[in-house]
Parts: structure tokens; sequence; C-alpha cells
């Protein structure tokens, strides 16, 4: 998903600091000093568009949009329900992968081995990998099953959402609260990575081993081939990119080519979220018990990963921008993916596919609401990098 001011302070970073610099602020850990983080923080928002500072605005619109066309228009859905590309039909698809590929050719790939020489990203790493794929999966699947016990198609939705880790819409809370984008993007790299591995075996053991009783049996072969398309492509086509061009030029690359290809994520974010909500339209507004079902335990999730992983990062001594950085991925899901999988699976129509298209209608104004908490917590506390 789209963060042009993410990649405007990557562009800035780039320009004034050496390859040798790591891109995580270990003042506070390393030699005690601390920097008010209040001025970093209004000046992040202060710096973005326009088009940045109203894309909540947007998506709200997109999804409202979506509604309309799927209630009001009685060819809308079946119409983006024509022809099919690895069980999903070609209108998300396109949007799915339009909007990943810019965000991760943002990520610094060839400076990553630079970046884990340092003990402190590997402390930093760990954590964050243990809160993402153990701590958040685990919650959410306790959850889903407090919440849900007799609906076993919007329990299998909602596990689908926790187990994907979000690698997009993260860096938009992120640089909204002043987090730190650089650590954002390498995360970005490693749980696009860890997704590659990890989803599929995790959605067989959550589903079929753990969650086993009158629910439909998720296929192995289904999942892999929808992470691996709808993950693996763009990671791909993103690395031989900045590959290519970036050796050819990279200032071009760095200064040109991410500024002319970064609106195309959002401009993929709001085509997806109205296909999405326009072949869902019906579902959403018929079903809207099961909407609000499925959103109780959606808030929840967000309010306890958000805070326990805020707590504990201050706890151990993180800087704000670290601190923030964690929260919110830890806070934020792909729920592009848990779609794609719950589509592919299931079909369009399916209660998986609702509960999962349920994730971004929930999760918009709860880390919106997140962010503006953070930032005013951030400032009662004296918190500094």
């Amino acid at each position: 998903m789209a963060d042009s001011s993410a990649h405007r302070s990557d562009v800035h970073q780039d320009e004034h600091s050496t390859e040798k610099t790591p891109p995580l602020n270990y003042d506070l850990e390393q030699n005690g000093t601390t920097s008010p983080s209040r001025t970093t923080k209004s000046s992040v928002y202060a710096g973005l568009g326009w088009l940045d500072r109203l894309l909540v605005l947007w998506i709200l619109l997109a999804i409202v949009i979506g509604i309309l066309l799927g209630n009001f228009v009685d060819s809308a859905g079946p119409a983006l329900q024509r022809g099919h590309f690895v069980g999903v039909s070609i209108p998300i698809a396109v949007g799915l992968l339009a909007m990943m590929y810019p965000i991760l050719c943002k990520v610094q790939y060839e400076t990553l081995h630079e970046v884990f020489s340092h003990r402190e990203v590997w402390v930093q790493l760990a954590f964050s990998i243990v809160v993402n794929w153990i701590i958040a999966p685990l919650l959410m699947l306790g959850l889903a099953w407090a919440f849900l016990p007799d609906e076993p198609g919007l329990r299998n939705g909602l596990i689908f959402v926790g187990l994907a880790r979000c690698i997009a819409m993260v860096l938009i809370w992120t640089g909204l609260a002043g987090g730190d984008n650089q650590y954002c993007a390498i995360l970005v790299a490693v749980n696009s990575i860890l997704q590659m591995v990890l989803y599929a075996p995790l959605a067989i053991l959550f589903v079929n081993v753990i969650s086993r009783g009158d629910a439909k049996e998720v296929s192995y072969s289904v999942v892999a081939r929808s992470v691996g398309v709808f993950l693996g492509i763009p990671l791909g086509a993103a690395i031989l990119t900045r590959c290519a061009l970036r050796l050819a030029n990279a200032k071009w690359y760095d200064t040109t080519f991410l500024k002319w290809i970064s609106p195309l994520s959002l401009i993929g974010l709001l085509y997806t979220i109205i296909v999405l909500f326009a072949s869902q339209g019906k579902q959403v507004v018929h079903q809207i018990v099961a909407v609000v079902r499925v959103a109780a335990p959606l808030v929840v999730y967000f309010a306890i990963i958000f805070f326990a992983t805020l707590l504990v990062t201050k706890r151990l001594g993180f800087g704000y921008k670290l601190a923030a950085t964690q929260s919110f991925t830890a806070a934020s899901n792909n729920f592009e993916l848990a779609i794609a999988v719950a589509v592919a699976t299931f079909g369009a129509d399916s209660d998986e596919a609702l509960a999962s298209t349920v994730g971004p209608l929930i999760e918009v104004p709860v880390l919106v609401a997140l962010v503006y908490l953070v930032k005013w917590l951030a400032g009662r506390w004296g918190w500094q990098d």
C-alpha cells in the first residue's frame, strides 16, 4: 500500500547518510543520550502532502463506493468475479499485485547484509518475529474461538487475517506516528520472506489441526500457491527492478523512479478496496450481524497486541521510534493476502472471504485512532529517542 511520505523520507536519508550507518536509532541504548521526539513526530505529519494527510478519507470513501456499487448496481458483483487467476478473480488479482510492487521496490535489499551485521538489529528482529509470528497469530486464534465458536467459516477468515503479517499498510501507520521508516522497511522485507515460508504450514496447523471441527479443511497447495503468486511475484519483481535499475543509475532510481511508481500503490489500494467491497457489498449489508461479530474480536485484537507491544518495548528501554514501529507492525495485518487465500480456498461468496474483507473496514479507523493516541501518550510520558 502506498506511502509516498515514507518514500520521501527514504530518499532524504539515502542522500545524506553513508551506507555504514545502521538505519535504527540506538542513541538511548548505546550511550544514554536522548533527543526530543515531539519535534520529529510533528514534523513527520507536517511534511505529509495533502494526498497522504487525507489517506484515511480516501480509504473510507473507497469502502463506501464499493458497498454502494455492490448493492445498487446488480451487474457489479458478477462482472468483478469473471475470469480467475490462481483462484482469485482477475480484477482483484491485478489490484493485489499492483499495490505490493511499489512498496517492495523501496526496501534497500542491497544493504541488508550491512544492516544485519549490527547486533542491535538482530535483537529488534528477534523481538518482532516472536510478537508477529507466535504471539499475534495465537491471540487471533484464541479471540476467533472466543467470539465465534459457532461460526467456523467466519472463524477461519479471522485466522487467515491473524496469520497474514503486515508488509504494506504498516508503512503508512509508522510514517504518520513518526516511527522509524527505515527499520519498518527492514521488517517489511523480513516479514515478506517469512510469509512465503510460514503462512501455508501455519494455516494448515491452525485450521486443520488446532481448529478441527465442522469447517472445510484448507488445502496446503492452494494456500501455498496463493502466497507464492500474490507475494512472491511482486517481491521477486521488486528485487529484480531494484538490482537492475539502481545498478544502472542509483540517483535516478531513488529520486525519479520511486517517486513515479509510489502513487501506483495508493491507486492499487483504493482500486482493490472498491473491487472487494463491490464484490462483497451485499453480504456486508445483508449479513450485518456477522460483520459486527467479526468486528468485535478484531477491535480487541488490535488494542491488546498494540498496547502490549508498546508497554513491553517501553519497559525494555526502546526509543519512541522503534517502539512505535514494533507496535504498529504487530497490530497491522496483510488483509490483501488473507483475502486472496480465503477467496482462492473457499470462494468469493464464502464466510471466510466475508470475514477477511471486514478486516480493512475495522483496521483503518482503529489504527488511525492508535496513531493519534500513541503520539499523545509519547508527549504525556515524555518519551524520547
